[in-house]
């Protein structure tokens, strides 16, 4: 009995990986981003980013589920009360997302999404402006939700939001600037949340 089992479940992960269809591509994009802080420390404000790299997606034709993942370079900046310069973090950012996709017809499809995302900085440096210190975090976590709509089965467009599942770095507000906004030697940690719209191109 453990043998047919056995072979059945060798014949159905040989059946799935036949039917699988793996595509790769380029994909790019923009981060409106939204640094989420204490209010009583700091008041942020929206800023665009950016971010591009190669894509793959792997895609189950029957019933609609896949998986998609790309390696990106992501840059990220918010204008923050009491800075001259904005902060900014430039990182490698490697999202694995859950799909199902719902076909229209043989020209498009709709899909949905949602996984994590791992992020790793690249050398993004530490800086102090005005008494304002902002030291990045070395790696975060992130999880992303969203859809979107696949054209001629190259042609991909998506709307996700982007938070942070732990902090993007962390401020403090030293003395010279804490007297001028009444905060002096406040501490709070940085999340970068960011609305991405993207456009990806499939082979």
């Amino acid at each position: 009995m453990k043998k047919i089992l056995t072979l059945v479940v060798l014949l159905a992960m040989t059946a799935v990986s036949v039917q699988a269809q793996i595509d790769f591509g380029v994909k790019g994009g923009f981060n409106l981003t939204n640094m989420s802080v204490s209010k009583d420390v700091l008041a942020p404000s929206n800023q665009v980013g950016f971010f591009i790299g190669p894509t793959a997606k792997m895609t189950i034709p029957i019933v609609g589920l896949g998986v998609d993942a790309a390696a990106l370079f992501d840059q990220r900046s918010v204008e923050v009360e009491g800075m001259d310069e904005k902060v900014k973090k430039s990182s490698l950012q490697v999202p694995v997302n859950l799909r199902y996709t719902i076909g229209l017809s043989s020209l498009a499809s709709i899909y949905f999404f949602a996984g994590p995302q791992f992020g790793f900085s690249l050398g993004t440096k530490d800086f102090e402006n005005k008494g304002v210190e902002w030291t990045n975090s070395g790696a975060d976590l992130s999880g992303n939700i969203g859809a979107g709509v696949m054209v001629l089965k190259h042609v991909q467009a998506s709307l996700n939001y982007n938070f942070a599942l732990g902090k993007t770095g962390e401020f403090e507000v030293l003395n010279e600037a804490g007297e001028w906004l009444g905060k002096n030697g406040k501490k709070t940690s940085g999340r970068m949340n960011a609305w991405q719209l993207s456009v990806a191109y499939f082979f």
